[in-house]
């Protein structure tokens, strides 16, 4: 199969993009110059704040990305929406935080957002959570970036094939944080991400980066020999110096009484992989399907519960590993530095 390589890098390791914190410009410089490929996580960010880690990343390398979320329609169930409000109210009780009950829905400034990497283009946009009309694809194509959807089904590679991407984000649901997957009311299901990523590569005809699960070198060999060009890593770097992880999660990640892995829409609305907590036990089962819904009145307490160093009521997302409390026990908690990269090759 011949294609043009999407990435021009010593090493066929990627940054996840982490949205909310956790992904920083020295984050993504220190990927860089350890041999990688590091993406900026436009979502949450203002065309102005994302503007300004751009500036920051430029004077230090030009390999790099910025990720976008690409807003989807849903159909919102008003009244399941506000008996959640009141639910997670009593959480938010704690901290003597009023959860606004109304929904609030928005498009997380895409256009600007958009328009921002037309007018100063970066090297790759990816795009999470749906698929934008072929014309912004085309716009991004023609001011000199490459543009990766991220899929998470053959079908959903199909669909970004047909938009005119350059290549694809193939990730499995072992991934930590937000799935992309274009329908967030389906069940993610079990398959591996590298089963993932040979399906995508015998049903579309574009290079494929893979992403999920990622827990060590073994991993990264296994998807590149499923065909991927190179892998994407996030959770092996929330504990980076570099990485903007709050100290409540960083401690979360490495403490022993969290021995597994959800998926769980209670946080945000939309399926994320996170360690499994108080929250995810009390409010999964009744959490509607109600991105970016849920998310708006969540965040307070959210943002709260980290402060306080409350991880019982934090979203902790991670990745599903074969078994966390014998990856806990190994010790792979944890890169300190990006130049750990480097043995993932």
């Amino acid at each position: 199969m011949n294609y043009t390589p999407l990435l021009d890098t010593p090493l066929p390791i990627v940054a996840a993009p982490m949205a909310g914190g956790p992904t920083t410009p020295a984050l993504v410089t220190a990927v860089a110059g350890a041999g990688g490929f590091g993406f900026l996580a436009g979502g949450y960010q203002t065309r102005d704040g994302l503007a300004a880690q751009i500036a920051e990343v430029r004077e230090h390398t030009d390999r790099f990305g910025v990720n976008l979320f690409v807003p989807s329609k849903s159909d919102l169930d008003r009244d399941a929406f506000r008996r959640y409000a009141a639910e997670v109210q009593v959480e938010a009780d704690a901290y003597g935080l009023e959860l606004d009950p109304d929904p609030v829905s928005d498009d997380d400034h895409w256009e600007d957002k958009l328009g921002l990497l037309i007018d100063h283009p970066v090297p790759v946009v990816s795009l999470t959570f749906a698929l934008p009309d072929p014309a912004a694809i085309a716009a991004l194509q023609r001011a000199g970036s490459q543009v990766l959807a991220t899929v998470t089904t053959p079908g959903e590679a199909l669909e970004a094939q047909a938009v005119g991407v350059d290549g694809l984000i193939v990730q499995g649901p072992a991934a930590g944080g937000h799935s992309a997957t274009y329908d967030p009311a389906r069940s993610l299901g079990e398959v591996s991400t590298g089963a993932l990523v040979r399906d995508v590569r015998s049903t579309i005809q574009l290079p494929v980066i893979a992403a999920g699960g990622v827990d060590g070198s073994a991993t990264v060999r296994a998807l590149l020999d499923a065909g991927a060009e190179a892998v994407t890593v996030g959770t092996l770097l929330l504990r980076t110096d570099e990485a903007g992880t709050s100290p409540t999660h960083r401690a979360a990640l490495a403490n022993p009484r969290f021995t597994e892995t959800v998926i769980t829409r209670a946080f945000t609305g939309r399926p994320a992989r996170a360690l499994r907590n108080g929250f995810t036990n009390r409010h999964d089962d009744s959490a509607p399907t109600a991105y970016p819904a849920v998310h708006h009145p969540t965040r307070a307490l959210r943002q709260t519960a980290g402060r306080a160093g409350d991880a019982d009521r934090l979203h902790l997302c991670a990745q599903r590993t074969p078994s966390r409390r014998d990856f806990l026990a190994g010790g792979h908690t944890e890169y300190d530095h990006c130049s750990a990269l480097c043995p993932l090759s």
